[in-house]
C-alpha cells in the first residue's frame, strides 16, 4: 500500500515562499509521474503541476506558471513544491499524488496524500 505524506504547509505573508514536501513510502515511485494539486474552500480541486517519472518534463497551471517549481527525487521517494511570490489566492489544501503514468501531462491519479493547509495572507 502506497502513502503519501505532505509536509511544510502553513501561513505566510503575500509575496513570501514556501517549499512543500511529499514523502512516498509502501513502494518506489521512480517510475511514476507525480503531481500537485490543491482544493480551495468552495471549489473544486485542481492541478497545480505534474513531474515526469524522471523529472525531464513538466507541467504547470497558468496561474502559477514562473512562481512555482515541482522537483523530484527519486533516491529519496520525494516530491517537492517550491512555491514563490505567494497570493492570497494561492490559499488552499494541497495534496501530492502518485500518477499511474509516466508523463506529466494528463495524470491519471491513484493514489493521494491526506493534504496540507497553505494559507497566504495579504
Amino acid at each position: 500500500q502506497v502513502q503519501l505524506v505532505e509536509s511544510g504547509g502553513g501561513l505566510v505573508q503575500a509575496g513570501g515562499s514556501l517549499r512543500l514536501s511529499c514523502a512516498a513510502s509502501g513502494r518506489t515511485f521512480s517510475m511514476n509521474a507525480m503531481g500537485w494539486y490543491r482544493q480551495a474552500p468552495g471549489k473544486e480541486r485542481e492541478l497545480v503541476a505534474g513531474i515526469s517519472w524522471n523529472g525531464g518534463s513538466t507541467n504547470y497551471a497558468d496561474s502559477v506558471k514562473g512562481r512555482f517549481i515541482i522537483s523530484k527525487d527519486n533516491a529519496k521517494n520525494t516530491v517537492y513544491l517550491q512555491m514563490n511570490s505567494l497570493k492570497p489566492e494561492d490559499t488552499a489544501v494541497y495534496y501530492c499524488a502518485k500518477s499511474r503514468g509516466v508523463v506529466a501531462t494528463q495524470l491519471s491519479v491513484d493514489y493521494w496524500g491526506k493534504g496540507t493547509l497553505v494559507t497566504v495572507s495579504s
